[in-house]
């Protein structure tokens, strides 16, 4: 096992988290309003969905999240939550305030819980875990044999971490460099993103149900 190959894997963790989504999206809008603990424990919330997955796939458990009634449920809940979300952001956006104190800030909890929920019902989520995690385990299974996995996985980890530590420590860094009303359009755009997340979610829910 080489340094070389687990930091491959570390990488290959950021490049999965790096896209621009649902996630990233509530990450921004928390870290804007409220700050880098915000930010992170949104992204902390969403890791713990992820770790999920990669439990599930990597026990087996393949069949349960291909069940089409279980991804009609997620597209259809997954777009009230992505809604709801967005819906809250755009609302709450002229209440942001650069100087804002603790007593203003959002709870901790809350944002996990954002984090959380917006991960473990998103079924892009499920199908990119399937996909990428799923092919992942049987390359490095075929490849150096399955008694390393759980190291490689653990690496995957690492880097969904850094990425989330990266990002709220960028959205700290732009809070301070932008004006409050830079900060309200950032947040309604980022508001905007998270509806459109849900609506397309919500499309593919009533198609999945009617197809």
């Amino acid at each position: 096992m080489s340094i070389q190959l687990l930091l491959s894997y570390i990488f290959l963790g950021l490049t999965l988290a790096a896209p621009m989504g649902p996630v990233n999206s509530a990450r921004l809008d928390k870290g804007i309003k409220n700050g880098f603990w915000n930010a992170w424990s949104v992204g902390a919330g969403s890791m713990i969905a992820d770790g999920i997955f990669m439990l599930l796939i990597y026990m087996g458990m393949v069949r349960f999240l291909n069940m089409p009634e279980i991804q009609i449920f997620l597209w259809i809940f997954g777009s009230l939550i992505l809604v709801y979300s967005g819906i809250e952001s755009i609302l709450t956006a002229e209440k942001v305030d650069i100087h804002a104190t603790m007593r203003n800030k959002e709870s901790l909890l809350r944002s996990f819980m954002t984090g959380f929920m917006v991960s473990i019902t998103s079924p892009l989520s499920i199908l990119f875990w399937l996909g990428i995690y799923g092919s992942i385990l049987a390359k490095t299974a075929n490849s150096y044999g399955t008694s390393h996995l759980l190291i490689y996985s653990s690496m995957i980890f690492l880097g969904l971490a850094l990425w989330d530590l990266c990002v709220a420590s960028l959205t700290t860094g732009l809070r301070r460099f932008l004006n409050e009303s830079m900060l309200k359009w950032i947040s309604i755009i980022s508001g905007a993103s998270l509806v459109g997340f849900g609506v397309y979610f919500g499309i593919q829910g009533i198609k999945a149900l009617w197809g």
